[in-house]
């Protein structure tokens, strides 16, 4: 809990520290443009790749497979959609570096292998994995 609440205290710090920067060098008249197009540009951009997501996932779930992957890809485009939106640089640096697909898949593949999210899924019927139980049942009517 204590790296959350030092994410809640450093982050803002680092952002006003940001935007005085930039302000200071470029004006505030550009640098409240610059903060509201990348707000933009972000929106759009989760939104198209978002839509790509909902796409995968539904054909991988009319194939019967669990799209594990693609379900974490749409986490990862969530929290980029709220920290692109959020204003100040920092958030958007990482907001944008969410929204890359090669670095977002890497960073999902180093969590699946890492141990941290777990991929489940898949058939029951794999040694090693889950086992099915089949049985039969009747139903009685009173």
């Amino acid at each position: 809990m204590p790296f959350i609440l030092l994410i809640f205290i450093l982050v803002p710090l680092v952002e006003i520290y940001l935007l005085i920067q930039v302000g200071a060098v470029v004006g505030a008249g550009w640098t409240i443009f610059a903060v509201v197009a990348t707000a933009v540009l972000g929106a759009y951009l989760v939104r198209r790749q978002g839509f790509a997501t909902v796409t995968r996932i539904r054909s991988q779930l009319d194939e019967g497979e669990l799209p594990a992957v693609e379900l974490l890809e749409g986490l990862f485009l969530l929290v980029a959609g709220a920290l692109l939106l959020t204003p100040g640089f920092f958030t958007d640096a990482v907001g944008f570096a969410c929204l890359t697909p090669p670095l977002r898949r890497r960073i999902i593949d180093h969590l699946l292998r890492r141990g941290i999210v777990r991929q489940v899924g898949g058939r029951g019927d794999r040694p090693g994995g889950p086992r099915t139980i089949d049985g039969e049942y009747h139903r009685v009517d009173d």
